[in-house]
């Protein structure tokens, strides 16, 4: 039967060429199962649907930048930490990216923050959102090269595209005069707008002697602190765990299960907490 060569022209007219591979498998099951044509339509029209929705996923996660693909799923419960899984929970509703507000992981070094605010960066593409990962030194050092390059004005907008915009590792240092701007830009560009993810070890607390200028540090963490989910990781490294050596070594116990932490203070709904 000459079906498959007679509809390939057709198919590859209206860019459906990716059903060729499987049609000969489609048309077995139609007549096997006695589809009406309606119902095989169906069939055709849901496998390209889930090629599409898979390819634009798997473009997305490659935009987004991402140190390593992670998925909640995946997070080692039994590791030495605690966390409110209720804040946690609440955030992997994603209800915050339907509000643009914002999400701070913050804890030691190692205890799962990068895993968990990129997992959070993956669940967001698979629910149809824009995202960018980047490290906020890396975030910085874009902006101070485009100035160079001038470029200044295409990089910024590039910071404002996405849904969601995942600053890993803020305050690894204090910041400088032109960074300290560059981040209340940043924050005051995409408020209300669109929403962040940021780690950091420090707490929240401490963000504000990050800024050279406290004015503007108050203006950025003010916004940040009334539409923020603040969760707080704690315990030992969790990265530790996954290295090499300790995969090779067996544990003398195993570890200790995940227990819930209370929110450290009551601020807002879903328990947000402000900024000191």
């Amino acid at each position: 039967m000459t079906t498959t060569h007679d509809l390939t022209p057709l198919l590859k007219r209206l860019k459906l060429g990716t059903l060729l591979p499987t049609l000969p498998e489609r048309l077995a099951l139609a007549r096997r199962d006695q589809l009406d044509y309606a119902a095989f339509l169906e069939v055709l029209l849901a496998d390209e649907v889930s090629r599409r929705d898979q390819g634009r996923l798997e473009r997305q996660v490659l935009l987004a930048g991402f140190e390593e693909v992670c998925r909640l799923e995946d997070f080692d419960w039994t590791a030495h930490i605690t966390v409110d899984r209720r804040l946690l929970d609440a955030a992997f509703s994603l209800d915050f990216l339907r509000r643009h507000e914002h999400v701070l992981l913050v804890g030691p070094v190692g205890v799962g923050k990068s895993f968990l605010a990129q997992a959070l960066g993956y669940a967001a593409i698979r629910a149809g959102y824009t995202v960018r990962f980047m490290p906020a030194d890396k975030c910085f050092l874009a902006l101070a090269q485009a100035r160079v390059d001038h470029t200044l004005e295409k990089v910024f907008r590039s910071f404002l595209a996405p849904d969601l915009l995942i600053l890993d590792d803020l305050g690894l240092h204090r910041l400088t005069a032109q960074q300290s701007a560059d981040l209340y830009e940043i924050i005051v560009s995409r408020h209300r707008r669109s929403s962040f993810v940021i780690t950091s070890n420090r707490s929240v607390d401490e963000w504000l002697g990050l800024f050279d200028d406290a004015i503007l540090g108050n203006s950025a963490l003010d916004r940040l602190a009334n539409a923020s989910y603040q969760i707080v990781v704690e315990g030992s490294s969790y990265r530790e765990r996954l290295s090499p050596h300790r995969r090779a070594t067996p544990p003398e116990q195993s570890g200790a299960t995940l227990t819930p932490r209370a929110a450290p203070v009551a601020g807002g709904r879903h328990g947000r907490t402000p900024v000191a």
